[in-house]
């Protein structure tokens, strides 16, 4: 029986404990969840009480009390808890960003594999169906080669309503790093990565409207690819309440438009001479299955379940987890390149 302990239990840490109850209640893993720590006792305590497990006092207590750790605090924490965890030979699930600038992120990854425990990093959206299929659908060249992506990315502040839970310090440039770009875009830099293959050049501008010291709050990102492919990233933290979380891509290949606006089930929306497909793109039964509510919660904490699962697979199987910390690290330097660009006026900076 694997137990599983969380250190940082504010909302990230809510999304991926839900899941992995459900996978527990759900016969999909072997696991419990068994010890948990925060900065906050009484959020620690709450989040420990639902889901069955202990709160307890330090990073000690929770490597004392676990065989794998989730890292779930606020970026600028990660590395106390990746330390403990290296010290007890426990594998490491670490949400992103692994730190808040590239050079401490980099020290970090040196750090666990120098210590040889398997990790993986939350990049998340690489487990969504629907970017799977269009990278698919990109490998299997049946609509030409990518030309061009366009990809918009917003949700409201996240220091303000169901992010105000423990989600502060996302205001705090000393604990996150800077704003929607590392904080919310690394995932789409990612999965621009994962689907469409290495950049050369990086050129961006960023915006503060909110005024949070360093907490850019719009950020424009254009990524120019080996491939050809130009992609166009807007990422946008503004104040509307009633709007959550949204995605919405459009590649055109040189046969075929293809859109989504649903990050992770799709479906793929394909544009061709011949007309129009709506491609389905259904998680696993076993995910619909899950005792979870179908409402927007359950919803979301559905996004996290394979992620998650595939971690547990590979520490029982003794194989490398994937995403990697690497893949992790990489997603850091093609954010850091964008601020390095917007810090400069705008000018493309190339990653060879």
């Amino acid at each position: 029986m694997l137990r599983i302990g969380f250190v940082g239990t504010g909302l990230i840490a809510w999304a991926h404990g839900m899941g992995l109850k459900a996978m527990i209640d759900g016969g999909v893993i072997a696991a419990q969840i068994t010890v948990a720590h925060d900065a906050s006792g009484d959020r620690a305590q709450g989040f420990a009480s639902t889901l069955g497990a202990e709160s307890v006092p330090d990073l000690d207590a929770v490597m004392a009390g676990c065989d794998v750790v989730w890292v779930c605090t606020p970026t600028s924490a990660h590395r106390a808890a990746v330390d403990a965890a290296i010290a007890a030979g426990h594998p490491i699930f670490c949400e992103k960003p692994l730190a808040t600038d590239l050079a401490s992120a980099a020290s970090l990854v040196e750090a666990v594999g120098a210590g040889r425990v398997p990790s993986q990093s939350g990049l998340v959206l690489r487990s969504a169906p629907v970017f799977r299929t269009l990278r698919d659908i990109t490998a299997s060249g049946t609509y030409g080669r990518p030309m061009a992506a366009v990809f918009r990315d917003d949700q409201y502040l996240p220091i303000q309503g169901r992010y105000g839970f423990g989600s502060r310090w996302r205001s705090d440039v000393t604990q996150a790093g800077g704003g929607c770009l590392i904080e919310h875009s690394i995932h789409d830099v990612d999965i621009l990565r994962y689907c469409f293959g290495e950049v050369a050049t990086v050129a961006a501008t960023t915006s503060n409207y909110a005024g949070h010291p360093g907490i850019e709050d719009m950020a424009s990102v254009r990524m120019s690819f080996e491939s050809g492919l130009t992609a166009n990233l807007t990422s946008v933290w503004h104040n509307i309440l009633s709007r959550g979380s949204s995605r919405s891509i459009e590649v055109f290949f040189e046969e075929a438009m293809v859109s989504l606006t649903e990050e992770f089930q799709g479906p793929l929306h394909i544009v061709t001479s011949d007309g129009v497909e709506e491609r389905l793109c259904p998680a696993p039964q076993w995910v619909h299955d899950l005792p979870l509510g179908h409402d927007e919660v359950g919803l979301a904490v559905r996004a996290y379940v394979e992620a998650d699962r595939d971690f547990i697979t590979a520490v029982e199987q003794g194989v490398q987890p994937e995403p990697s910390l690497g893949e992790a690290l990489m997603a850091h330097r093609l954010v850091d390149t964008a601020y390095r660009s917007a810090d400069g006026g705008g000018v493309p900076i190339s990653l060879s």
